[in-house]
Formats: structure tokens, C-alpha cells, sequence
């Protein structure tokens, strides 16, 4: 037998990897989502710049990208700039992922969905440094972090694939049955 079993930790995760993927709306939603929040977490690396950029005209964007993508790379270096990226990528398919267990449980039914939020703020503070983490106050609490906010990137990471290992496959009840089948 291959694979994990779908009432595990890996198996769920493997399953929310493979959701996106059932469909070709669900494919594009992905891909919109991750490099929505790509362009998101790094025009918020140097928000004065990228407000002059687009105040300028939507037409630089891509500049604004490319140029951000530069500054972050020289900033935090490969690490950095590819834990961003593999960021951007599993919020897309975990955003896929709470959408699709909103259209399956129902607005009511879905306070798990809750769970999302510390990995999303947690990744995205240490990604757009001083620019969210300064809304809270903590503007100083950045520079003070080891590796330039990597470790908390990971942790953003790490949190997100938890809740991704925790739902699964919105289509599939994660409650196992407690009759005995045999």
C-alpha cells in the first residue's frame, strides 16, 4: 500500500495538497491566490516605494515586483526570498482549501477555519518586516529575530501546513465512524 493513510496527519496533508488540483477552476484559484499574496508580501516589504509605484500607474507594477523581488533577496537572500515564495504557494492552496470547506459545511459549521489566521499573520509579518509588525507596535521586534525573520517565516509555514494536515480534503469528513465495520 502506498501513500498515508487518509485518517493521519500526512495522509490529510497529502489530501490538501492534492485538492486544488481536482479541478481546473479550483487549479486557477490556486494559482491566483499564491501569486496574489506573493505580489502582496512583497510590495508590503518597502510600502512607501511600492504606493509611489502604483500611485504612479498600475503599469508598474511588474516593476515594483521585480524590483521588490531584488531587494529581498539582497535583504534576507535565498532562504528568505524562496521561504517566501513556498509561503505564497501553500496560503494559495490553503485559502483554496477554506473556501472549499465554506461551500461544503456552510458559514455557520466552519469556526475551524479560525486556525488560518496565525499562519497567514505569522509568515506574513516576518515577510513584509516593520510594515505590519509596526501597525501592532512591535516595529523593533524584527530587527531583534535571528536570520532576518526566517525562523518566523518557517514558523508562519509551519503553522499553515498544520492546519492543512488538520482539514484535509474539505470534500471528506475528517471525523472517523465509530461503528465497527467488520
Amino acid at each position: 500500500m502506498s501513500g498515508a493513510a487518509p485518517d493521519t496527519h500526512g495522509g490529510r496533508f497529502i489530501a490538501a495538497l492534492a485538492y486544488p488540483f481536482t479541478s481546473t477552476r479550483r487549479t486557477l484559484a490556486t494559482a491566483a491566490f499564491a501569486v496574489a499574496t506573493y505580489c502582496l508580501l512583497i510590495l508590503s516589504t518597502f510600502p512607501t516605494y511600492s504606493m509611489q509605484m502604483l500611485g504612479a500607474g498600475p503599469g508598474f507594477l511588474d516593476d515594483a515586483v521585480l524590483a521588490l523581488t531584488a531587494n529581498t533577496y539582497e535583504t534576507v537572500g535565498a532562504l528568505g526570498l524562496g521561504l517566501t515564495v513556498v509561503y505564497a504557494a501553500v496560503t494559495g492552496v490553503a485559502l483554496t482549501i477554506a473556501l472549499g470547506r465554506l461551500r461544503v459545511v456552510g458559514l455557520s459549521s466552519a469556526r475551524g477555519l479560525s486556525a488560518l489566521l496565525p499562519g497567514l499573520l505569522a509568515s506574513g509579518c516576518a515577510t513584509c518586516g516593520a510594515g505590519l509588525i509596526g501597525l501592532f507596535g512591535f516595529v523593533g521586534a524584527l530587527a531583534m529575530l535571528p536570520f532576518q525573520g526566517n525562523l518566523l517565516r518557517l514558523a508562519g509555514l509551519v503553522l499553515l501546513v498544520g492546519y492543512l494536515s488538520r482539514v484535509g480534503d474539505p470534500r471528506h469528513c475528517a471525523v472517523g465512524s465509530t461503528t465497527d465495520p467488520s
